[in-house]
């Protein structure tokens, strides 16, 4: 009975992570959405417009570095409840002001509590479900990509002005004030505590394991590049780049993040067959060499490029997931906020460089950059994979 009872709580327990993630899908979907509202409503420069873009980047960075390492010394229903409240009270503002001041520090705190919210509930569901976590993991960010992928569809052709954007916040207000409900009724799991001298290779600070840390830092800093380049600038790539119109640019960006949504769901039964880091190198290689023919093949390839959205999509949930098999349990949640944070800072770099090198060189060189960014990702991946042994079995 006791055993039934905890699968019960377990499965609620997901239920209310599933539904906050349609929700913070939703919420980090709008900032694009209403780009072009923002700009007529407040009267915006565009480097204005762009200065809520970075702090949005910026909220991501605090949260993920400061946030990171608290939530391995509180209770992690605590973490999680916290970060909601934070994450609704900038809906709020959201909803109920209107102002550009406001919008920016809204728009931190509702990046970085999303950010960091997202990564707690990718170190606890392995912990709910140790059968399977690798499809829970995915799965969990598949129902995020319904999110996402349904606001860009619905809200994109009904927003008409700034009321609707306070209406959607209230809306999700509604959505995360659900989730929260639920988890009040809910046990969120905490790590196992590790007996003395059981991991004698894992002791010490956060510090004395750089020659972890660093690596996975480069891994998740050129994963960064690589799939947020194409979210930036895959579009604008395929229209000035390529000449191709707006219609079939876009349509190129929507199979590849319809990929990824539909690769998670599809693909997330095979990373518990094969392993956390088999996964990972296999699905990397065959996305990598169709990320890399169809950025560089123009547009004859680029249904290539699109395509190679479905094999990327398990690789960031499962790489988050794999930072538990390399430290002990009571690092993982600020190693994750660590190792996140500061790989964050290639997107910052990124953004603000690759505008400026588009200018110089234009797109058609410019965008090399992505696919190198992926080479970099796989071998800087597998080599790791191939030095450094995992402390747990996966």
């Amino acid at each position: 009975m006791p055993q039934t009872s905890n699968k019960q709580t377990n499965r609620l327990t997901f239920a209310a992570f599933v539904v906050l993630m349609v929700g913070l899908g939703s919420s980090d979907s709008l900032r694009g959405i209403f780009s072009t509202i923002f700009q007529q409503h407040f009267a915006l420069s565009t480097t204005q417009l762009g200065l809520i873009v970075t702090v949005s980047y910026i909220g991501n960075l605090v949260f993920l570095l400061v946030g990171g390492n608290l939530s391995a010394r509180f209770a992690k229903k605590r973490v999680l409840q916290v970060l909601m409240l934070i994450w609704m009270a900038a809906l709020a503002l959201f909803a109920l002001t209107d102002s550009y001041p406001v919008l920016l520090v809204a728009m931190a705190l509702a990046m970085g509590s999303s950010t960091l919210l997202n990564t707690t509930m990718n170190l606890i569901t392995p912990l709910l479900f140790t059968a399977a976590p690798g499809f829970f993991v995915n799965f969990l960010f598949f129902t995020q990509g319904i999110g996402t992928s349904g606001s860009q569809f619905f809200l994109g052709s009904m927003a008409d002005g700034f009321p609707f954007w306070q209406y959607t916040n209230l809306g999700l207000l509604v959505l995360g004030a659900a989730a929260f409900g639920m988890l009040l009724f809910c046990q969120v799991p905490e790590e196992p505590a590790v007996a003395p001298g059981a991991l004698p290779q894992a002791e010490g600070r956060l510090t004395d394991r750089l020659g972890v840390v660093v690596p996975f830092v480069l891994v998740f800093g050129f994963y960064f590049i690589t799939e947020h380049g194409v979210m930036n600038w895959l579009v604008a790539y395929g229209t000035t780049g390529l000449e191709m119109t707006q219609a079939a640019a876009s349509r190129y960006l929507s199979v590849f993040y319809g990929g990824v949504m539909l690769g998670r769901l599809v693909l997330s039964p095979l990373v518990d067959k094969l392993g956390v880091i088999r996964s990972m190198q296999l699905f990397g290689v065959i996305s990598g060499v169709l990320y890399v023919a169809g950025s560089l093949g123009g547009a004859a390839l680029m249904p290539l490029w699109a395509a190679s959205g479905f094999f990327l999509s398990i690789l960031y949930p499962t790489l988050v997931m794999s930072i538990r098999l390399y430290f002990p349990a009571q690092q993982v949640s600020g190693a994750a906020g660590t190792i996140i944070s500061i790989a964050s800072l290639a997107d910052i770099l990124f953004n603000v460089g690759f505008g400026r090198l588009v200018d110089l060189a234009g797109y058609r060189l410019s965008i090399c950059v992505l696919p190198v960014s992926m080479v970099l990702f796989l071998v800087t991946f597998l080599l790791f994979t191939r030095k450094c042994r995992p402390l747990k079995d996966q």
